[in-house]
């Protein structure tokens, strides 16, 4: 090549720049000898095609031929264009060090030299680099132009500092370049980004020329701020100006406004068909938009067609709908979309699999969760923080706690979240001792604990009744300041009602003030009526109706089983009378149950069974035991009948079914039933739970079993029991022994033998 250097710039000047770059490497190099140098237009040429083909490596060649011809460091050094040219270069190749170390070289930097550094930086997330380089410029003197001011405005936005953002701004109302539309369209982002977006839109309306970027600037900035409504107006009104066609940065924008504000679907539709105007419909990134807006809206079939449509999908319009589709439980949808995708040229990414992993819901999708966990092992994922706390939420949903628990224990790098998520894992399949287990090691390994955390812990010593450890979660919110926060709050009030502690419970509600809700409430009010306080929960009520604080369906539980404790039938069916038309609250099946209790405690057995057949839905297996339970109390031996038939047509293998009408059977003295019953029960293979008691002591967890004897104090407990046993007939009590089977009554083991409440007890009292 004669003239290597016309040759490359006949190539760029003629937009061929791959051309360009070729006959460049084409030309003999080698690092044993000096080649020939370019001229500086070639070289400038050469590193502005680079930069515009953000092709880093034949950049990085270009600069070292330069460094290794016989021009060298030192021309480089002198020659600023090409200096400036480089450092463009580099920054818009993602290579702000390369670009710095070149501008430290420079002998004579002009305002365009330190622009190309600063813009380097921060479009590079260096923005607190960047911000030193602007203050190093303003100190040295140097004046900055719009370029140099656009940059340090956008750092600012992205370090979301609105007083140094703000200092900026007044640099640049002192420089001639602040009116510059650059720097003019960078504040907008700026304040809009920050917070300040009142800020922003004012500095939008000063503007006498904007641009598609101002327009874009600040509809993008309310949209973020949560004023859809503003944005869409200001869209509109650019729209009705004429004066600019909107491009795909502000149709991706107006989108997700009106994904979010409600009843704006019709509007939405309308710019749509103003998106397909433009032609801009089949755009990556308005059509990723325009997918998701309908997919928040709910019509998945419309958010199927527009990504269809899309010329070139990319991995976030793929990711954006299978998200769509998995957020709405759709798995084999979604799944479909995944094989789609794998097909395609692209890859997968771990986006992609965890909004897959959000799909799998219950034992159904087990199979698909496990085949997407090979998956993410086989992409190298498996052991991401992110992606392993997917896999313990979803094995968690499918209900398999084994192998929850397995992930947990193969992360490495777990993060609160992870610890979050296997103890609410622990929680929903009440294995509580882990919880504590887990707990002490959370508290061990990461000292400072969230609210997730405490809470998934009060919930574990609310169901055990431990209340030590409610306490020092108390203690521990104190002392951190997470005392105030409202729903750790109301979870201590729970956890106190149900261990029992009622006055601690109140004590806190009290403390709570004007920081108390609906679930403040109910929570004491449920408290008080679980433990029999029926008149304390019922005047806690009134006081709440008092104040205004309306209240929710679990308020109307705790009022319902306060007037079932204490006999208020006709009270506690007034207020079930009262919940729909006063308070919009539909009876769900657990209020149902109460008020069923409530009449069959108080022997309204037929009234009870009338209420049942007169249900907007079939009885559950709670409803039929409460009637059961209390024909055994009232010995009704036909009401007992059709509600045990009621238990086992819902599970035949029910064991307290066949006990409790035995023990009817029993009480009635109707023996021939009662041994028709048992041999039913033998030959159906059902056989009767033994009871299970627990309590916490010095740290330990201790379970007990009806008729138990692996302890080794059993047989001290044993004795007590006796003694214990023989001192109460001694002073008056005769036990209820008609609903035992006569092997019990006339055996020589005492009835304690039966209980393990009992057990449990004389071992606390004996441990103290």
């Amino acid at each position: 090549m004669q003239n290597p250097s016309g040759t490359i710039l006949q190539f760029y000047h003629s937009g061929r720049l791959s051309a360009a770059l070729r006959a460049f490497e084409s030309l003999p190099f080698s690092p044993a000898s000096a080649p020939d140098p370019l001229s500086a237009a070639a070289y400038a040429a050469l590193v502005a095609a680079c930069s515009r083909l953000r092709s880093l490596p034949q950049g990085r060649l270009v600069h070292r031929h330069l460094l290794a011809s016989s021009a060298g460091a030192a021309y480089l050094a002198r020659n600023t264009i090409l200096s400036n040219h480089l450092i463009t270069m580099y920054g818009r190749c993602a290579a702000p060090d390369s670009a710095r170390m070149v501008f430290d070289g420079m002998l004579d930097r002009n305002p365009v030299s330190w622009a190309a550094v600063i813009a380097a930086h921060a479009q590079n997330s260096r923005c607190a680099d960047a911000m030193g380089l602007f203050s190093s410029m303003l100190r040295l003197g140097t004046a900055p132009d719009e370029f140099a001011l656009g940059s340090a405005v956008r750092a600012c936005a992205e370090l979301g500092d609105l007083g140094l953002g703000r200092q900026v701004h007044a640099q640049a109302i002192k420089s001639d370049n602040g009116g510059h539309l650059i720097v003019q369209n960078a504040l907008v982002t700026m304040y809009s980004k920050s917070g300040s977006v009142g800020d922003g839109f004012a500095l939008f309306e000063r503007i006498r020329d904007k641009d598609l970027i101002s327009w874009g600037s600040i509809i993008a900035g309310l949209a973020q701020q949560g004023r859809e409504m503003d944005a869409l107006h200001i869209f509109r009104e650019m729209i009705a100006e004429g004066m600019h066609h909107p491009n795909e940065f502000h149709f991706g924008s107006v989108f997700r406004a009106c994904s979010v504000v409600i009843n704006s679907l019709e509007y939405g539709e309308q710019i749509h068909g103003l998106c397909v105007k433009y032609k801009l419909d089949r755009n990556s990134y308005a059509g990723c938009s325009l997918g998701d807006m309908y997919a928040r809206c709910n019509k998945l079939d419309s958010a199927m067609k527009v990504f269809y449509r899309i010329e070139s999908p990319d991995l976030v319009s793929w990711n954006s709908l299978i998200n769509a589709f998995s957020a709405d439980g759709l798995l084999s949808e979604a799944m479909v979309l995944f094989s789609e995708m794998r097909y395609s040229s692209l890859k997968p990414d771990g986006i992609t699999v965890m909004a897959l992993l959000c799909a799998c819901v219950g034992c159904d999708a087990l199979r698909q969760g496990r085949s997407i966990h090979s998956y993410l092992v086989k992409l190298g994922l498996g052991g991401d923080v992110m992606v392993c706390n997917s896999l313990i939420s979803m094995y968690t949903r499918c209900l398999d706690f084994p192998s929850a628990m397995d992930v947990f224990h193969e992360t490495n790098d777990r993060d609160v979240v992870t610890w979050n998520s296997i103890l609410t894992a622990c929680v929903q399949h009440r294995h509580m001792e882990d919880v504590f287990k887990l707990f002490r090691l959370l508290h061990s390994s990461m000292p400072s604990l969230d609210r997730i955390s405490l809470n998934n812990v009060l919930s574990a010593s609310a169901e055990l009744g431990y209340f030590e450890m409610a306490k020092q979660v108390h203690a521990y919110a104190f002392k951190v300041g997470l005392v105030s926060d409202a729903i750790l709050s109301n979870a201590l009030i729970d956890t106190y009602a149900k261990c029992g502690s009622l006055d601690d419970a109140n004590k806190l509600f009290e403390i709570m003030g004007t920081g108390r809700d609906v679930f403040s409430w109910s929570s004491l009010i449920v408290g008080y009526a679980q433990f029999g306080y029926a008149k304390e929960a019922l005047d806690l009520f009134a006081r709440m109706r008092n104040l205004g604080v309306k209240p929710n369906h679990v308020t109307f539980v705790g009022v319902l089983i306060a007037c079932s404790r204490v006999g208020l039938v006709d009270e506690g069916c007034y207020y079930y009378s009262i919940m729909e038309p006063e308070y919009g609250i539909v009876p769900t099946k657990e209020h149902c149950s109460c008020v069923i209790d409530l009449l069959a405690r108080a022997g309204r057995l037929s009234e009870a069974a009338k209420f049942v057949d007169q249900m907007p839905f079939e009885p559950d297996i709670i409803m039929w035991n409460t009637l059961l339970a209390a024909s055994r109390t009232h010995n009704d031996v036909e009401m007992g009948k059709r509600a045990a038939e009621g238990v086992l047509n819902i599970d035949p293998s029910h064991s307290a079914a066949y006990v409790l009408l035995c023990n009817i059977y029993a009480s009635s003295g109707n023996w021939n039933e009662f041994a028709r019953l048992k041999k039913d029960m033998r030959s159906s293979g059902v056989q009767k739970s033994p009871g299970k008691s627990w309590i916490k002591l010095k740290g330990e967890l201790k379970v007990f079993i009806v008729e138990d004897r692996s302890h080794p104090e059993s047989d001290e407990m044993y004795t007590m029991l006796d003694l214990i046993g023989f001192e109460m007939v001694k002073a008056g009590y005769i036990p209820e022994l008609s609903c035992y089977s006569r092997k019990y009554i006339s055996s020589d083991h005492t009835y304690y033998d039966l209980l393990s409440e009992e057990m449990l007890a004389e071992y606390g009292v004996s441990s103290q």
